[in-house]
């Protein structure tokens, strides 16, 4: 009996594992989606808390609705093309063999294809026209700005509002039909519609149809674009200036308007060839059009400019050059300079300063960006607290007197908790920064430390007398993140501020307003754990059900979420309003798209000594404005806008884009108002503008034989010198008026210029202190153009004129010994006496680990003499013969480094008297010898007048301990001429 073994049965598939990949994959896909959803709703509850929703949901919505129908314009039309290419494929066509292999290949995945092709263009083109959604939105909200093109007569809002969106929208058609005539191709030659073959190519009927309208399409946007060039002409550069010239207007826009009415002709002969199936005329169009492109648009133009412009270019250019100083002027605001002739008298008379008291009472001789370690050594009370650097400007009106301050709020530093930053520490414990100081910016101690308006821990000043609320849980250095808030009665945990040598009875506070999102659920503290990876946020007992995260604390951080239309200002400055501590921020808009407006980098415009080159989404602009105002309150992160420049038609676009996000500037308080000022990066980029049009005339223009540029910080010459704020009056004006100022030096190619001033701009800063109502002469820009008949020195001659006068240097040098280091501060150029007088601080700090820089003396020039004296008033007497007739703030002041002065000598000297001259000749001798030895080589020489040098140093210091002292000089300066740039 024989036995068969039954067949073996087929494996079934193992369902447990399938199961288990499709479980995975949905718990990834679940993961995934909830972190979406996480950074999703912890937005949402921001900008909720914020009371700025519209903002987050009009970008939702406009991201939304631009990817649906990016996706659709492209995928559905994508997928009708393949349909009707395989539709409409000839059924009995003879294929080659490697078509047949191709076909075996293909035929698997046509289903998967030709759905799954149409998707993946789809999506692409969807997250193409969701970054275009903003260019849509303006489009449709777009308001006329009754200001008209010089060329084609059309309202500046088509080029600000309609011509980027007709461009993107002609972009994205092209690339559509591009992409469905390759696909066409594709299908048609892989089913045999397309084949070629013994040197012939054969279309079928329906493929020919296809092909020949898609490529009529494809040339109808390209007419279109052709024609929209001719707008897009007018923004950019050409030969001299944006927008065309004679040459573009003449033979350029000519050119395109002929191009564009041939592409269409073109693609007419597509159409007919669709169904009448003669290929040769569309293509020879289609060849005919590439030439008259290479002629029309590069051949012609060369001949016009080569033998009618060149020869005549001042003749022919003149009124496009003319269009170009106008639209310029009027895209960056610089329209209505008022300018005036300014005769510069360089001889220093005594009490030349006498009608000019006003404004000498407020020169600022504390220079931000010097003396942030002083105010650190002297205010900072613990290593986690700091200042920024430089320190910002303000003013304040203190017992009826307009006060310039220097400003700075008292910022957290969590870097210097060391061992200390544990999550408890960096979240709960320090949590805000305390109190602002304020200095005078025009005073001096005996020691030359500022005067500090207020100060200290807690608070004592003027501002404290207002009792304003001196927390800080909004700065620029605040921590990532902290969460406060407790029910009432809870003790607190977060450190409010220091009391005594270590730190045992520090005060602890509760944060009580409404700052940031609740975290008192689980799923909110879920949320965030999630968000900032801390499970801390989750498991901590300390995190209650009034607990409230803080985050996006960066005053620009917040306006820029809530206004994302807007370039910000790269110096937002605190102040305190109405018992607030408020950060400022100005906004601009700003577009590249005016009509014969030049052009202009915005990093490098606004980069400067003080303020290294930012980045920008959009850098090369041609068209600002400051339209808005900002605040971010310090203590509760609440974030106002404020629209400024309610005239600006870009403004006015977004006010539709994002309604209810702005209030009018009306509703500024008065207090708020009377610290608004004039924005330093405006005035920048409108400097930079000016530097070569402040001209009116086109034939200068075009001569270019009186361009300005901006002079280099004498401290940095590798950089500009920044504008500063002062209260001072013009020659034009009746009264000093707070202003922000900045000067012009000759361009040239190269570097070598002559550094003398041939131009001085100042803009009134001042809005007023009444609520809903701002001040005439608010950015009334006011510019000096020196008459070239007078050589005023420019900043770097002063500089050089300083450093290498004999006298001063000596004293210098003296002022070095030891561990000293001596730091120039900021060279300001003030419009008083008739003339132009350079005020320059001088600071000494130790070389070593502690610095604590202190004002020692002070330089000035007026015309080309200098003094250098040890206060500002002395300096200022000693340059105009013995009474300059200036108030100062530091003319009670009494240096611990001064004793009584010194006499008057026959050559306009101011010399020390008695021991103290003697031994200061002395130092001086010894220092000329100690370098000839040094210079020579002779090591033995300089080791004797080295020990010599610091003998007479040793007697100098003993003699003005003793009471005695001085060192004053007003000696001649090299003529501008003869002395080289700085």
């Amino acid at each position: 009996m024989t036995t068969t073994s039954a067949p073996n049965q087929a494996t079934p598939p193992n369902r447990s594992r399938r199961i288990v990949s499709i479980t995975l994959a949905v718990i990834a896909a679940l993961v995934v989606a909830f972190f979406v959803f996480a950074n999703l709703y912890s937005d949402w509850l921001w900008f909720a808390q914020l009371g700025f929703t519209g903002v987050l949901t009009t970008q939702w919505i406009g991201r939304s609705v631009m990817f649906v129908v990016g996706f659709l314009a492209m995928a559905v039309p994508v997928w009708g093309v393949i349909q009707l290419a395989y539709r409409l494929r000839p059924v009995y066509a003879r294929l080659s063999s490697q078509l047949d292999r191709y076909q075996e290949v293909v035929e698997p995945l046509r289903r998967l294809a030709m759905w799954g092709i149409p998707i993946f263009f789809g999506f692409f083109a969807g997250f193409a026209a969701s970054a275009q959604w903003e260019t849509t939105w303006l489009w449709v909200n777009g308001v006329a700005t009754s200001v008209t093109d010089p060329q084609f007569g059309l309202d500046t809002g088509f080029y600000l509002f309609g011509m980027p969106f007709y461009a993107a929208a002609l972009g994205f058609a092209s690339a559509v039909v591009l992409v469905c005539l390759l696909l066409t191709g594709v299908v048609s030659y892989l089913y045999g519609s397309v084949r070629v073959g013994q040197r012939e190519l054969r279309i079928s009927k329906a493929a020919r149809i296809q092909l020949a309208i898609l490529a009529g399409i494809y040339l109808l946007l390209q007419g279109a674009s052709l024609w929209l060039d001719r707008f897009r002409s007018l923004v950019e550069p050409s030969e001299r200036i944006t927008g065309p010239g004679y040459v573009g207007a003449n033979a350029v826009i000519p050119g395109q308007t002929i191009l564009a009415i041939a592409a269409v002709i073109v693609a007419l002969a597509f159409f007919v060839t669709a169904f009448l199936g003669r290929w040769r005329y569309p293509l020879i169009g289609t060849a005919l059009l590439v030439v008259s492109a290479i002629v029309v648009g590069a051949a012609i133009p060369w001949a016009v400019t080569t033998f009618q412009v060149r020869p005549n270019q001042l003749q022919l250019e003149s009124q496009y050059f003319e269009r170009n100083l106008e639209g310029t002027k009027a895209a960056y605001g610089i329209d209505k300079v008022e300018k005036e002739n300014f005769q510069a008298t360089t001889e220093a008379e005594a009490g030349q300063l006498r009608n000019d008291a006003e404004s000498t009472a407020q020169l600022r001789i504390m220079d931000p960006a010097i003396i942030g370690p002083t105010v650190r050594q002297l205010e900072q009370y613990r290593a986690y607290y700091q200042f920024t650097n430089p320190l910002d400007v303000d003013r304040y009106t203190i017992n009826g007197q307009t006060q310039d301050t220097v400003v700075s709020l008292r910022e957290l530093n969590m870097s210097q908790l060391g061992d200390a930053a544990s999550w408890q520490n960096t979240t709960l414990v320090y949590t805000h920064g305390y109190g602002m100081v304020a200095a005078a910016g025009n005073e001096r101690t005996a020691d030359g430390d500022p005067v500090f308006l207020e100060q200290a821990i807690p608070g004592t000043g003027f501002l404290t007398d207002l009792k304003y609320e001196p927390r800080v849980y909004f700065g620029e250095t605040s921590p990532t993140y902290s969460i406060v808030g407790a029910p009432e009665g809870t003790d607190p945990i977060e450190l409010d501020y220091p009391l005594g040598a270590d730190g045992g009875s520090d005060t602890r506070t509760t944060f009580s307003g409404d700052g940031g999102p609740s975290v008192g659920n689980v799923f909110n503290r879920l949320i965030y754990a999630l968000k900032f990876q801390s499970e801390q946020i989750l498991f901590s007992d300390s995190v209650n059900a009034d607990s409230q995260i803080l985050y996006e604390r960066s005053p620009k951080d917040r306006v820029q979420k809530v206004a994302p239309y807007l370039t910000l200002d790269s110096d937002p400055y605190p102040t305190v309003v109405d018992g607030r501590i408020k950060w400022v921020i100005d906004g601009y808009t700003t577009s590249a798209n005016y009509p014969y407006s030049t052009g202009v980098s915005l990093s490098r415009a606004i980069a400067d000594s003080n303020n290294p080159a930012p980045t920008y989404a959009l850098d090369d602009i041609n068209y600002i404005r400051n339209s808005v105002k900002a605040t971010v309150d310090a203590y509760d992160g609440s974030v106002d806008l404020y629209a400024w420049d309610d005239e600006d038609p870009l403004l006015q676009a977004w006010q539709k884009v994002y309604p209810s996000s702005l209030q009018p500037w009306s509703e500024m308080s008065a207090d708020l108002m009377s610290h608004v000022r004039y924005p330093t990066d405006l005035m920048k980029v409108q400097r930079s503008m000016l530097g070569v049009y402040h001209v009116d005339d086109p034939r200068s223009f075009f001569q270019q034989d009186n361009r300005w540029t901006t002079p280099n910080d004498p401290q940095d010459p590798a950089t500009f010198q920044p504008p500063y704020y002062l209260t001072m009056k013009m020659p034009s004006q009746d009264d000093p008026t707070y202003s922000m100022f900045t000067s012009f030096i000759p361009a040239s190619q190269g570097g070598q210029a002559r550094n003398v001033l041939t131009g001085y701009l100042a803009v009134d800063s001042n809005a007023g202190n009444e609520k809903g109502t701002k001040r005439d002469d608010y950015g009334r820009l006011r510019m000096l153009v020196i008459d070239s008949a007078t050589t005023v020195p420019g900043p770097g001659q002063v500089q050089n004129t300083f450093d290498s006068d004999t006298a001063v240097s000596s004293q210098i040098n003296i002022l070095q010994q030891g561990q000293s280091e001596v730091l120039n501060g900021n060279l300001l150029t003030l419009p008083v006496g008739g003339g132009l007088l350079y005020v320059q601080p001088v600071f000494v700090q130790s070389s070593g680990d502690t610095q604590l820089p202190q004002l020692r003396r002070v330089l000035v020039a007026f015309g080309n003499e200098i003094a250098f004296e040890n206060t500002l008033s002395e300096a200022l007497d000693t340059l105009f013969g013995g009474d300059s007739g200036a108030n100062t703030g530091d003319e009670t002041v009494t240096p611990s480094d001064q004793g009584e002065g010194g006499s008057t000598d026959g050559g306009g000297t101011v010399a020390p008297s008695g021991d103290y001259a003697a031994a200061l000749q002395e130092a001086g001798d010894a220092l000329t010898a100690r370098q000839a030895a040094l210079t020579s080589g002779d090591l033995a020489a300089f080791a004797q007048q080295d020990a010599r040098l610091t003998a007479a140093v040793q007697r100098l210091l003993a003699l003005e301990a003793e009471g005695q002292g001085g060192g004053s000089t007003a000696t001649p300066a090299p003529t501008p001429e003869a002395t080289p740039a700085g």
